[in-house]
């Protein structure tokens, strides 16, 4: 049988890919990620677990992408798609580990039989495979591990070339639904375009066009495809004015400027040169995450992250469903401990919309969203979308409106529908989406800030010497262990006004992640500094300590 799986072939192949001996790799919430130079035995096995999975089920198309999103430039990773665009199955991440540490190629090939066994996999069916990666200069290298490990197996492959990480989220759905009920688009990046710039129209029709947003593409992959979106829109819809837009040249790449350090160091990035009036937005290097921000008449830079983006779509759906008729619908927000604690009292308290919080992690934030007939789920990084259950989409689908103004609503729910991409967190589609809201409302930054005032919160991060001593609960809001530092924490939040703070582990380094909340930033800061050094005190903190604010 032509696609039976030839172990001698597989073994040939990855000698030319050896692993190792002193590494040994985790696949989490993001993949593989860390220096892209330890990569390349990684990626080859990737390609014949994505292949394992494809067989699995039945010949479906199993994306792969290779980024470090808003990593350093020298790093790189790489993800596993599921067929509906969705991340990798969580008990498939178990094999993906197992593979990437099998030492030899011998204890490879045993590791694979196990996989195939213990999922019953008809080795004779055959795989179909589409990749990308983002603008790395190690991707072209990690593309050819991963081709080979692709070809060990005989598997079909479709090279989708240099793409944003939603892209290809996007396009493995779009192949696998093709044809179906559930068809989502044409499976090309045109087709991306055309579905996103052709909702966006329709969600703005009639209104005036707002002032340009001045776009931070962190010299990354997002750059080149935000100008072609742009361009299927047209200007008399959407201004774009792009800055951090070099992605060829290295060193550059999340250098000082994105998504992630907006967020974390609350400042514009390196090149932006926007003054009181002007919109901005950010994306990361792979265009996942996007967060906003302008600054005020005294020059102070005030941030809209993820929370504010939330906060924005929920409100504006909530409307649009009251004002359709659809009662039926429910709609409801999913955030982390991250979340900034207005954001949550705000949704709940004013917009009156159901909020879950659950722990750190995309795959938790989409699980919980799908519990909705529609989920708004956004990290406080800027990492977000919207879920649109198949209850909701018929109802939306098939209403019709009795007055003038429901039949709008219901034409711009339709929109939302396709604007939005349900697969990923997708900076391009969220920006349309913020854009879309802010033109029906006809709001300013200011005049969408201002719908409450976020708790000055600061992130500290303090390295330790095993960030497994750290167990957490109540959706990562408490510690566990070490046992009784969590009291020692409590006690210390107790001296703070509207004070909070939590400790995690980070899924990816040997570090703790201390999140502080207070009424003022000076006691914030203090708050946060305070925790982190008891953590750095009593859990085996080394480097040095964080530096206390005094």
């Amino acid at each position: 049988m032509q696609n039976s799986i030839n172990y001698d072939k597989i073994k040939e192949a990855a000698a030319y890919h050896p692993k190792p001996q002193d590494i040994n790799y985790t696949y989490g919430t993001a993949g593989f990620r860390m220096k892209a130079d330890l990569l390349d035995s990684v990626i080859f096995r990737v390609g014949i677990l994505a292949v394992l999975r494809s067989k699995k089920l039945d010949s479906k198309t199993i994306g792969i992408m290779i980024t470090a999103s808003h990593n350093p430039e020298h790093d790189n990773g790489v993800k596993l798609v599921d067929p509906y665009g969705e991340m990798l199955e969580q008990s498939w991440e178990n094999y993906a580990t197992q593979l990437a540490n099998a030492q030899t190629e011998d204890e490879l090939v045993d590791v694979i039989k196990q996989i195939v066994s213990n999922n019953d996999i008809d080795e004779s069916k055959p795989a179909n495979i589409v990749y990308a990666r983002d603008t790395r200069p190690s991707g072209p290298a990690l593309v050819s591990a991963l081709v080979d490990g692709l070809k060990s197996l005989n598997s079909k492959i479709i090279d989708f070339g240099v793409k944003t990480t939603p892209q290809l989220h996007y396009v493995t759905r779009c192949y696998n639904v093709q044809g179906t009920e559930d068809d989502y688009g044409e499976p090309t990046e045109e087709g991306y375009y055309k579905k996103l710039a052709t909702a966006f129209r329709k969600v703005v029709e009639g209104k005036s066009r707002l002032t340009p947003i001045h776009i931070d593409a962190a010299n990354g992959v997002g750059a080149p495809k935000m100008k072609e979106l742009a361009k299927h829109i047209g200007d008399e819809y959407l201004e774009a004015v792009l800055v951090n837009d070099d992605y060829t040249t290295q060193g550059k790449l999340n250098y000082q400027c994105g998504a992630d350090f907006v967020k974390t160091s609350q400042r514009l990035p390196f090149g932006s040169k926007i003054k009181h009036g002007d919109r901005a937005a950010s994306f990361d290097g792979d265009a996942d995450r996007i967060v906003y921000y302008y600054v005020d008449e005294d020059n102070t830079f005030k941030l809209l992250d993820g929370d504010k983006i939330a906060g924005l779509a929920g409100g504006f759906i909530i409307d649009l469903v009251k004002t359709a008729g659809l009662e039926g619908i429910n709609v409801g927000v999913v955030q982390t401990a991250y979340a900034n604690g207005s954001s949550t009292t705000y949704l709940e308290k004013v917009m009156n919309v159901p909020v879950s919080c659950v722990p750190t992690g995309v795959k938790h934030l989409h699980h919980e969203a799908e519990k909705y007939d529609i989920g708004v789920y956004f990290e406080a990084n800027g990492h977000g979308t919207v879920l649109f259950s198949k209850k909701a989409l018929k109802t939306i689908h098939s209403a019709e409106g009795q007055t003038a103004e429901q039949k709008e609503a219901i034409e711009k729910l339709r929109a939302l529908t396709d604007l939005i991409n349900q697969t990923v967190g997708d900076a391009l589609s969220d920006l349309l989406l913020v854009e879309a809201i802010l033109t029906n409302r006809q709001w300013s930054l200011k005049q969408w800030d201002q719908a409450y005032s976020d708790l000055p919160n600061r992130l500290v991060k303090v390295v330790v010497e095993n960030r497994h001593i750290f167990k957490t609960t109540d959706a990562e809001r408490k510690l566990l262990e070490p046992t009784g530092l969590q009291e020692q924490i409590n006690e210390l939040i107790s001296k703070y006004k509207n004070g909070r703070s939590f400790v995690r582990p980070s899924g990816t380094e040997d570090v703790v992640r201390v999140y502080a909340e207070a009424a003022t930033r000076e006691e914030c800061d203090e708050l946060a500094y305070k925790v982190a050094g008891l953590v750095y005190d009593q859990a085996g903190g080394t480097g040095g300590k964080p530096k206390e604010f005094l």
